[in-house]
């Protein structure tokens, strides 16, 4: 499903366009993996041009989106200066297009899984 050019003016509304641009490169570049588990969550990695960070959406009720990049620490949570930060964007896309790169774990899968999303 190709994105249009009037799904962008509406995202423009909401998102700078340096984010809204590099979201969209990782979704071009098929760097959203979504991993699922035997027992229907989803949880997503996303390569990023340093690393790659781990998101989840709708895990915490308060909190519905999380990602481990720096970015969404700083500009989503301290300075609220953005919503989201380009990986969860790149996730939410990707999901709507149907351009994640799917992959199925089951439980020993998802504890490290866990364990990158939430460190102890």
């Amino acid at each position: 499903m190709p994105v249009l050019e009037d799904d962008l003016q509406k995202l423009r509304q909401f998102f700078p366009y340096n984010l809204l641009l590099a979201a969209l490169d990782l979704v071009d570049r098929d760097r959203v993996t979504e991993y699922q588990t035997t027992w229907g969550r989803s949880f997503y990695d996303v390569y990023g041009s340093t690393s790659n960070y781990a998101v989840t959406l709708d895990v915490i009720p308060d909190q519905p989106n999380f990602c481990t990049c720096p970015s969404y620490a700083f500009s989503v949570l301290i300075s609220e200066e953005n919503i989201m930060c380009k990986h969860i964007l790149a996730v939410k896309i990707a999901k709507r297009l149907e351009r994640c790169v799917t992959r199925r774990i089951a439980e020993d899968g998802f504890a490290g899984l866990a364990s990158k999303i939430y460190p102890l």
